[in-house]
């Protein structure tokens, strides 16, 4: 089969590794909540994700700032709202209220759980070496949550170009080969 070349700047479509998330900071100037997709798990035990977060997002300062939020996991039926948190900031709008979306305290830090959320992960930074260069995050989580009622959540995945795609049915492949 013949292959055709495909753009650099588009790479990372192919590569998404995991659901869009919700990143929620709560620092000085009040909570935020930033729509995120490139973040990838790092360790089993202690849990740690890495996380890029743009410098010029209004999170970044708070996050850097703090050095903890919460990674919420939202399903499909939150599509708006992960798409209207996207696209506007925290500089400007309360996105919690402009969205629908209800902040609730957190246990270990300081950053809220978002309620309608299928989980929530309440994080601390456990290496910033490689925020200066990349606007890489490593984090730790400390405490999570998920809602019991909700057995298969359809989660979103961002494929670039403000296209998603949603989770399929889940399956188990057998474990050993025959």
């Amino acid at each position: 089969m013949a292959k055709k070349a495909f753009p650099l700047s588009k790479v990372y479509s192919l590569l998404e590794p995991g659901p869009v998330v919700l990143i929620t900071v709560s620092g000085r100037q009040g909570m935020d909540v930033m729509t995120q997709s490139w973040h990838t798990m790092m360790e089993f035990e202690p849990p740690l994700v890495g996380c890029v977060i743009s410098g010029r997002n209004y999170s970044f300062d708070i996050l850097r700032k703090t050095r903890e939020c919460v990674i919420s996991i939202p399903t499909v039926e939150l599509s708006s709202q992960v798409v209207g948190c996207g696209n506007t900031s925290g500089e400007l709008i309360n996105k919690f209220e402009a969205f629908g979306l209800t902040p609730q305290p957190a246990s270990k830090v300081c950053a809220p759980l978002i309620a309608e959320c299928y989980a929530n992960l309440e994080c601390k930074v456990a290496d910033s070496r490689m925020v200066n260069k990349y606007n890489f995050f490593i984090l730790e989580v400390v405490k999570a949550w998920t809602n019991p009622a909700i057995k298969n959540p359809r989660t979103l995945h961002h494929c670039g170009m403000g296209r998603f795609m949603v989770a399929g049915k889940p399956f188990k492949l057998p474990s050993k080969a025959k």
